[in-house]
């Protein structure tokens, strides 16, 4: 089982990639991938949850304003 297996779960219910995750935090693909490899304290994960959740709602208004 992966490491943060619940971290990369969440970000795909969310319909964010990790390269997203990672442009949004100003670092490499690799950075994240690497981050995700070690264990994360519960306040890491909930950081990268938090910024899932604002990739997932920008990306909720770009849709709707296309529509």
């Amino acid at each position: 089982m992966l490491n943060n297996a619940d971290v990369r779960s969440y970000a795909k219910e969310q319909g964010v990639k990790l390269w997203e995750l990672a442009a949004f935090m100003h670092v490499s693909d690799m950075t994240i991938t690497r981050k995700l490899r070690a264990d994360l304290t519960g306040t890491e994960k909930a950081e990268l949850r938090k910024h899932i959740d604002k990739i997932a709602a920008d990306k909720a208004k770009k849709e709707a304003a296309t529509v």
